[in-house]
């Protein structure tokens, strides 16, 4: 079994810029190599496959330095070298070669999330693209959603004692959301009919995405049309709204079998282990998505630099998609290894959000 990467202090960003072009050539070769095959390599396997002629020992000397930086590390004695998580931060934000997306997964991708979205509307067409991005990845497809295609049919304010009320918000399919919101102390029982009133009144037959204009607009007005303990009821069912929407988060995950399909070790196996656990806790992984949410294009977590990944070690490819508010509306991307072929599959999911986003709009 291969021991853990004993990490280094990550030396400092000028250094690492500062790399020479054999030092850049030999840490290129050995994170290819651990891309392809998760095997570690060695000095004398390096000097046959430079472009230069080197021999072992001096490459191995490259090695020492790039191991002082904290780029690679040894996983045994006599052993060759991998890259640490540092070095494949370095590697992903310094030196990685974004590959294209070939036409026939181009059009692939597009057809079928399509085809997905005329037979199962939106939903259906999340589900195909993870689906899809799995096949296409071998890796675990994710994404994170907000179900914001439920209409809003009513709100209303039910008294649960002297300082609190139930807000339920029940959507044209039937679905029903309840939150317990404080109310004012001495409130009347008149208040609580005044404000569901209002409430309904605005956000009748919107979409919960419809209707976040509608509830900025509404909390300037809500002061001015009500009086002053229905205005704060309102404040309240608002804010209760704003959970609501949270909640109605929904996450898919598919592809947890093509992580197991190419373990090397019996330490593969317990960092699957581990990461079908934190797979199993959703509210980690859609922490970890609303991250992804924020700019734009794709993002690239790796290992512990998230605590989801702490301590399976994997790493996530994810971009943001954007609904017709230039707001991101969802997150798709792919879990794996950190051995993730990263420039092949960065383009795959720009692509596949860019078809959902595509989707969203014209809905």
């Amino acid at each position: 079994m291969m021991s853990a990467p004993v990490e280094r202090a990550a030396a400092e960003p000028s250094a690492l810029a500062n790399l020479d072009a054999r030092a850049r050539e030999i840490f290129r070769r050995i994170v290819d190599s651990y891309l392809g095959s998760g095997e570690p390599v060695g000095s004398r396997h390096l000097s046959r496959i430079l472009p230069i002629s080197l021999s072992p020992a001096s490459v191995r000397n490259v090695m020492q330095d790039l191991e002082e930086l904290g780029l690679i590390y040894a996983p045994h004695t006599s052993a060759g070298r991998l890259p640490t998580q540092t070095g494949l931060r370095f590697y992903v934000d310094a030196m990685l070669e974004m590959g294209g997306l070939a036409n026939e997964e181009r059009a692939r991708i597009d057809s079928k999330v399509r085809a997905a979205a005329e037979e199962g509307g939106f939903e259906g067409a999340l589900t195909q693209a993870t689906s899809l991005l799995s096949e296409l990845t071998h890796s675990a497809g994710v994404v994170l959603s907000t179900k914001d295609n439920i209409r809003l049919k009513h709100v209303e304010f039910v008294r649960l004692d002297a300082r609190q009320a139930l807000a339920v918000l029940v959507g044209e399919d039937g679905s029903v959301e309840n939150r317990v919101v404080a109310t004012p102390a001495g409130m009347p029982a008149s208040t609580l009919a005044e404000a569901s009133n209002y409430l309904s009144a605005h956000v009748r037959g919107r979409t919960l995405s419809e209707a976040r204009d509608e509830i900025a607009r509404v909390r300037l007005a809500a002061r001015g049309e009500l009086d002053a303990l229905a205005a704060r009821l309102v404040d309240a069912g608002l804010a209760s709204w704003a959970g609501a929407e949270e909640a109605s988060r929904q996450l898919i995950v598919r592809g947890q079998a093509n992580l197991i399909g190419d373990l090397h070790a019996e330490s593969d196996l317990e960092r699957i282990r581990r990461l079908f656990a934190d797979l199993e806790t959703q509210t980690d992984v859609i922490d970890l998505l609303h991250r992804a949410e924020d700019g734009e294009g794709v993002k690239i977590f790796i290992g512990s630099e998230n605590k989801l990944f702490s301590l399976s070690g994997s790493s996530m490819i994810a971009a943001p998609w954007r609904g017709g508010d230039s707001r991101a509306a969802g997150v798709l991307g792919v879990i794996g290894p950190t051995r993730l072929n990263y420039g092949r599959i960065v383009p795959m999911v720009e692509y596949a959000a860019q078809v959902l986003g595509d989707l969203k709009l014209s809905r």
